[in-house]
This record gives C-alpha cells, structure tokens and sequence, in this order.
C-alpha cells in the first residue's frame, strides 16, 4: 500500500485537521491586524484649532505640550486638550469707592492661556483654572482699586486709568500662573442716584463756566480790535487835518468852478462873491 494512501473513511477527518489549522492560522492574523489596529488608533492623539494638548502617564505630567493637529504618542499617555484662545469673562460688582458710595461696576476681561505655560498650569490648577484662579483675582483686583478711587474718578474720564489698573494687578497675580492678560474692559459704571445727579450737574457748572470765559476772552478781542480800528482812524484824521491849509481849499474851490463852467447844463456864475471869494453857482438848468 502507498504511503499516501487513506482509507476512505480517514479521508474527511484529514481535511478537517487541515482546514482546522489553517483557520487557526487565519484567525491569528486577523486577530493580529485588530491588535495593531486599537493599537494605531490608541496611539493617535488630536489637537483641534486654538488648543494645546498636555500628556500625562498614569496621572503625572509629563511636560510633553502637543501644539494643534494630529500626533503619534504612547497609547499608554493620555491627551488633555485646554484652549489658549482669548477668551472673555464678564463680571458684575458692587464694590465701595474712596468715600464709601457703593458703586456697581461691569466688566470684561479679556485673556487667553499661554501656551508654553500650559502643562504648569493643568499641574498646579487644573482644566478649571478660570473658576480656580482667574475669576476671585478678578473680584479683588475690583475692589482693590475701586476702593482707592473717588466716584467721581470711576463716572468721568479717569475710568480708563482705573481699567489700566485694574488690568496691572491681574498680570501681577496671574501671568505668572500662565495666564495671559489682554486687556479689561469697564462696560458700565452705575452709581446712586443723587450721587449721579451731582457729579452731573458739577460738570455742567463746569462746561457754564467754560462757554462764559470763551466768550469774555471773544468779546476782549473784539474790543481790542476795534480799538485798534479806532486808534487808525484817529491817526488818519490828525494826518489828513495837519495837510489842509486855507490855500488847499482855494485852489481846490478854482478847479471846481472851472469844471462846472465848461459844463453844458445852465447856470448863473456869481464872481467874487462869498465869504470865501470865491464864485457862488446859481441853478442847475
């Protein structure tokens, strides 16, 4: 008998043991290419736009800060994402200003995390750092200031100086955590009524009086100037009066006549009459 041959009875439990390995065989390699594939998968880590992504390895920080878009990480790490786009935070107090008025301020301000401080800031504050730190540094940096100025500095034109200073003492507490301060904004500005009402008509005194010195300062040119005019025309009258004599008007008195002489119209010519001897001219036909 060959050495091949089976007896037809062995011949289908030979194809099954065949059959049996290579299915095993095809399940490992699938089961493989699943493997590396959760693997690839686990081992891709993705930043949206404005974000930063801050890895950690079973809960510590590694220091590793991932700028925006698609990385290839340990699957082992894990990927926090925290925004460092500029952000607002809108914050209303009523707070005593340097006479002791309680003044309600509203306010914006305007900050974004910095990138290069954010694995610090998840370490020492955590994804919640505006709730943690920024809003109560905000609250006091208020009241601070607000107290050391008068109502009159926050309702006129010095409230852009007590943003300024505002926004001082927010850097000082704060850029040094990693968080970046742009700017704070005073939205409003509300004071007690009467309080409103005198400040109000204290600049409307104040404007009165301005508009009354415009126009005493106009009038005292306008007086000058007219006794500039006066003075020239007095100067011109003395000028002509010393150029005149007796002899001017005689001769000018001949030339007169001898133009109205030659005229054509009538008339009647009276010679050497008049207190000034001069011709005297009757009619006008």
């Amino acid at each position: 008998m060959s050495t091949f041959y089976r007896e037809p009875e062995e011949i289908p439990e030979f194809f099954r043991k065949r059959m049996g390995a290579a299915g095993r065989r095809t399940g490992a390699a699938i089961g493989l290419v699943v493997l590396l594939g959760v693997l690839l998968v686990a081992s891709l880590a993705y930043v949206p736009a404005g974000h930063v992504g801050v890895l950690t390895l079973f809960g510590r920080v590694t220091g590793e800060v991932l700028p925006e878009g698609t990385h290839l990480v340990s699957p082992l790490k894990r990927n926090v994402t925290m925004s460092v786009r500029t952000q607002e935070l809108q914050e209303q107090a009523s707070v005593p200003s340097q006479e002791g008025l309680l003044v309600t301020l509203d306010t914006s301000l305007l900050f974004r995390l910095n990138p290069e401080s954010a694995d610090d800031a998840y370490r020492t504050i955590g994804p919640n750092y505006i709730e943690i730190v920024v809003v109560p540094n905000l609250r006091s940096a208020i009241r601070a200031v607000t107290a050391s100025n008068s109502a009159n500095a926050l309702y006129t034109g010095q409230r852009e100086m007590v943003a300024q200073r505002i926004a001082q003492e927010l850097k000082r507490e704060l850029e040094s955590r990693g968080i970046l301060i742009e700017s704070i904004l005073l939205r409003d500005v509300q004071l007690p009524q009467m309080v409103r009402q005198s400040i109000e008509a204290k600049q409307q005194a104040e404007q009165e009086s301005l508009r009354m010195s415009f126009i005493l300062e106009r009038e005292k040119q306008e007086a000058e100037r007219k006794r500039i005019e006066a003075s020239g025309i007095s100067d011109f009258q003395r000028i002509v009066t010393q150029g005149i004599s007796q002899q001017l008007l005689t001769w000018k008195g001949i030339e007169a006549t001898e133009k109205l002489a030659a005229s054509s119209n009538a008339k009647v010519v009276v010679i050497g009459s008049g207190s000034s001897g001069l011709p005297l001219i009757l009619g006008n036909q």
